[in-house]
């Protein structure tokens, strides 16, 4: 998916900037259609994947930045590259002065006049709010903007709490909104895509929190531990998890019954959380429920698939 706003920020930090994009690929492929890098005189942020396919898209991008232009470039991995994926990938490389504008949530540029399969994909955009998926349609790339697909609250900011936002932020599609006592219990950088919210009162700012979004509850209290499950409960939530020993979740069971809540609805907060065979390390705790993370989302999929 394309995103206008790492884009654009890009820009007002480094000048002209040029995108490198997997536009289409025939056989194996390090990384997915879509799959993209922003590249800049001193620096980059992304991937395409692929050693040597990302290497000499680098330098081709580098070298395209004080010109400008759009090119399209189809590379064999392995007689061309010497590597092993065994397919040919079509990258897309553009620079951007500006972040391009979008039509009800795409991104479509080529060369020449716009085919009608891509009027006809804006068409269903505009009015059946029907998004495409990246693609390459006669010569023109298509791509969704990107927006988050999955909201998630962080409640503390603590080193368990900091270990899981540098290890979540950075996945595409993954709103975080980061939640603690004060301002000085964050730390001076915060990565991009996280908004911080600071209120001396943590358990009051679950109302704000939408009714679809995932919570990980993991401050430096047991007791507003248990407040926030309490107000969780009550607010409604997608997913939620607890940082906590097995001890721990059963006199939060127990004491979460005595508020009025039912076994069914206490059962779907998750405690403890993560992996515990990876050991008790803040950034060994954050792989392991980033894994769960990612695990619910492919595991979802599949069910609407099924269904």
């Amino acid at each position: 998916m394309f995103d206008l706003a790492a884009l654009q920020a890009a820009i007002k930090a480094h000048g002209p900037v040029a995108r490198v994009v997997i536009a289409a690929h025939d056989g194996s492929s390090p990384r997915e259609v879509g799959a993209a890098m922003l590249v800049w005189a001193t620096g980059q942020a992304g991937t395409i994947g692929g050693g040597a396919l990302e290497w000499e898209a680098l330098a081709r991008a580098r070298a395209m930045l004080a010109a400008g232009g759009v090119r399209l470039d189809r590379e064999a991995l392995g007689p061309k590259l010497g590597q092993c994926c065994g397919g040919a990938v079509t990258v897309l490389t553009e620079v951007y002065t500006k972040a391009p504008d979008a039509e009800a949530g795409v991104v479509a540029r080529g060369t020449g006049p716009m085919p009608l399969a891509v009027k006809r994909l804006l068409a269903k955009a505009r009015g059946e709010g029907m998004v495409p998926k990246p693609h390459l349609v006669q010569g023109w790339f298509v791509e969704p903007v990107a927006r988050a697909e999955r909201q998630l609250w962080v409640w503390g900011a603590g080193h368990v709490g900091r270990a899981l936002v540098a290890v979540l932020a950075p996945l595409p599609g993954v709103a975080i909104t980061w939640v603690d006592i004060g301002p000085e219990r964050f730390p001076d950088v915060v990565p991009d895509g996280v908004t911080v919210l600071p209120v001396p009162q943590p358990e009051a700012a679950v109302s704000l929190a939408p009714k679809d979004a995932e919570h990980l509850v993991l401050t430096y209290s047991h007791a507003l531990d248990l407040e926030l499950c309490h107000r969780l409960l009550l607010h409604g939530f997608a997913r939620a998890g607890l940082i906590g020993s097995a001890t721990k979740w059963a006199r939060f069971r127990s004491r979460l019954a005595g508020l009025g809540h039912r076994p069914d609805a206490i059962s779907r907060i998750a405690c403890p959380i993560g992996n515990p065979e990876l050991g008790k390390h803040p950034q060994a705790i954050a792989v392991g429920v980033a894994a769960e993370f990612l695990s619910h989302k492919i595991s979802a999929i599949g069910r609407e698939k099924l269904g």
